[in-house]
């Protein structure tokens, strides 16, 4: 059986505005899974993700490759949980391509060979390799979205944590994501309203709302489940389309 890589029980978040956020989530997530979490607006999907390297942390407790998400714990975490954010321009801040994705590894003291080795491979996996000398923020936004992904893959994390992957992607480009997502052998976590992209990528969905767990099984039985993704403000995905 595979090893359990991320462990959570009795999460729950309150923000500061006392929206309640999470509320009793316990879930696990095994070596090697492609899981889909998916919901609403409002469901709770992104700050969830932000809990598996301790951005944010609830009460309860959540647990990743063994280590509790705890302050001692968290540059390891950090360096084997590549997180993807929606926005990029939340994790796009260096003078150029290059320098973004060169952060992780220079701060986890490579040398300087693995580093370009590195960046070089993360880039040419999302179709950014050109772009290595270009200023991050001279960039379209979909553009960003692919640096992003390469910032966290230069890393060779061993979790992929991935917010709203495919938006603002042009169809070029989301399908060559899809690609290199099915092609990535690591487990990877997706937070989407893609449901295209979550039937092409995933086993399992997880669906939220409203902070809780809804539902978790295999994706093709949920994402066929017309009724209940009605009732949680989702529809089925035009499957025949992907």
């Amino acid at each position: 059986m595979a090893n359990k890589v991320v462990e959570i029980r009795n999460l729950n978040f309150t923000y500061p505005d006392s929206t309640n956020a999470l509320q009793n989530i316990n879930l696990e997530v095994f070596e090697g899974e492609s899981v889909g979490i998916i919901g609403p607006n409002g469901a709770g999907k992104s700050t969830l993700l932000l809990h598996l390297n301790g951005i944010l942390r609830g009460k309860g407790w959540v647990k990743v490759l063994g280590f509790p998400v705890k302050e001692e714990n968290l540059s390891r975490i950090r360096s084997k949980v590549g997180l993807v954010f929606q926005d990029p321009d939340n994790q796009l801040f260096m003078p150029t391509v290059f320098d973004d994705v060169a952060f992780g590894p220079i701060n986890m003291e490579w040398s300087k060979d693995e580093v370009e080795k590195s960046v070089n491979e993360a880039l040419g996996k999302v179709d950014m390799l050109a772009s290595i000398k270009r200023p991050s923020h001279h960039l379209s936004f979909g553009e960003k979205k692919r640096i992003t992904i390469a910032t966290v893959l230069s890393m060779n994390p061993q979790i992929l944590a991935l917010d709203e992957p495919s938006s603002n992607l042009d169809p070029k480009h989301r399908r060559n994501l899809i690609n290199l997502l099915k092609e990535l052998k690591l487990t990877k976590i997706i937070a989407t309203h893609d449901l295209g992209l979550v039937y092409e990528i995933c086993s399992r969905v997880i669906l939220m709302d409203k902070g809780r767990l809804i539902d978790d099984g295999e994706a093709a039985e949920i994402l066929h489940d017309k009724t209940m993704l009605e009732a949680h403000s989702l529809e089925e995905p035009f499957l025949s389309s992907y």
